[in-house]
C-alpha cells in the first residue's frame, strides 16, 4: 500500500498547514496545551475558527495561554480546563465535565526520560502513565462524545523515542528490569502508537479514527530532564511551530478522512522499518503491529479496572 504523502515537510509549520481549512463549530480538546508544541497546536487550530478546550495541569499558566493565543488569531472559543493524566480521579473528573460532541482529540502532554524510577499511587511507571494510559482512560471516557460526530479524529503525538522499546507486556511496569528512562519513554511511545492502531481497528464503525506522529526534535519544556538541551544537531531540530505542523495536519487534512491506524512524520506517514535506522526515521513494525495494538488495549483496560475496584 502507498505511503500518504502531502506538500508539506521538515520545514513546515502548523499555521502552514493550517492555512484555508475552516473547523468553524467544531470542538477540539488539546492536552498538554500550555507549554511546547501544545501551545502552537491550540494555536494553529483556534485560527481555523474551531472552538479548543486546553486541558492542563496548570490552570493559571493555561489562562495566560488561552489569552495570548485569542489575541493573535481573534478566537475567543478558548478554553481552559483542568486535567492532570496521572491521576485518574482528574481524568474522570474532565470526562464528567464534558457535554455534547467532540471532533477531534489531540493527545498532546507528555513527558520524556524521567531520570529515576517513579510510579503513580497506583504502583505504575510515571511514564507510562502520562503518556499512555491516562490518554487512554482519557480517550474511553469521550468515546461518545467522539461518536456523536460520525467523523471525529483523534491525534496522538509519538516519538521516534518508540524505536528505542516496544511493550514489554511481561514487565511493564518495571517490577524485575533495571529502570532505564530512555527505554521507558520508547515503550510508553509505542504505547501511543499501537493506541491509534486499536482505536481505529475498535472506533471505526462509530466513525472515529486515530493516527499517531513523531513532531520532530523541539526546544521544550519536554527536554527538562536532558538539560533542557537537544541531542540533536541545529540543522535537524524544529521550531514549536514546525513541531506542531503534523499534529495539526492529522487534525485537519482532507486526505485524512476516515483513515486511521498510520504514523506520520514531517507532515508524511513514514516507512515502517525492521531495525533502528541510524537517522531514527521510520516507525518500527511492532508499534503498528494489531495482535500487539488488541493485547495492550486489553491491558490497559484491565489496569484501569483494578484501579476501579
Amino acid at each position: 500500500m502507498d505511503l500518504i504523502t502531502t506538500e508539506f515537510g521538515f520545514s513546515s509549520t502548523a499555521d502552514e498547514v493550517a492555512k484555508g481549512i475552516d473547523l468553524t463549530g467544531k470542538r477540539v480538546i488539546v492536552t498538554g496545551a500550555a507549554s511546547g508544541i501544545g501551545i502552537e497546536t491550540a494555536r494553529s487550530l483556534a485560527r481555523t475558527g474551531a472552538e479548543v478546550t486546553m486541558a492542563v495541569r496548570n490552570v493559571e499558566v493555561g489562562h495566560k495561554v488561552a489569552d495570548d493565543i485569542t489575541a493573535t488569531t481573534g478566537n475567543d472559543r478558548i478554553y481552559v480546563a483542568s486535567l492532570d493524566l496521572t491521576d485518574l480521579d482528574s481524568v474522570h473528573s474532565f470526562v464528567t465535565k464534558w457535554t455534547g460532541p467532540l471532533h477531534i482529540l489531540v493527545n498532546n502532554a507528555g513527558v520524556m526520560a524521567i531520570p529515576e524510577l517513579q510510579r503513580s499511587p497506583q504502583g505504575w511507571e510515571m511514564q507510562f502513565v502520562t503518556n499512555h494510559l491516562g490518554h487512554f482512560a482519557l480517550a474511553l471516557g469521550l468515546h461518545d462524545a467522539l461518536a456523536a460526530d460520525g467523523a471525529a479524529r483523534i491525534v496522538v503525538v509519538a516519538s521516534s523515542g518508540h524505536l528505542f522499546s516496544p511493550v514489554v507486556f511481561d514487565d511493564i511496569q518495571y517490577n524485575f528490569r533495571t529502570y532505564d528512562p530512555r527505554s521507558a519513554y520508547g515503550q510508553s511511545k509505542t504505547a501511543d502508537i499501537l493506541f491509534a492502531v486499536g482505536a481505529t481497528a475498535r472506533w471505526a464503525k462509530d466513525g472515529i479514527t486515530a493516527n499517531a506522529l513523531n513532531p520532530g526534535a523541539i526546544a521544550t519544556n519536554l527536554q527538562r530532564h536532558n538539560g533542557g538541551k537537544l541531542a540533536t544537531p541545529p540543522e535537524l531540530q524544529k521550531t514549536p511551530q514546525q513541531g506542531a505542523a503534523t499534529s495539526v495536519l492529522l487534525a485537519t487534512s482532507p486526505l485524512l478522512e476516515g483513515i486511521g491506524g498510520h504514523y506520520f512524520e514531517n507532515c508524511n506517514e513514514a516507512m515502517t522499518v525492521t531495525s533502528r535506522p541510524s537517522n531514527y526515521e521510520g516507525v518500527a513494525a511492532y508499534a503498528l503491529d494489531l495482535e500487539n495494538a488488541n493485547r495492550l488495549w486489553d491491558v490497559s483496560v484491565d489496569l484501569l479496572d483494578q484501579r476501579a475496584r
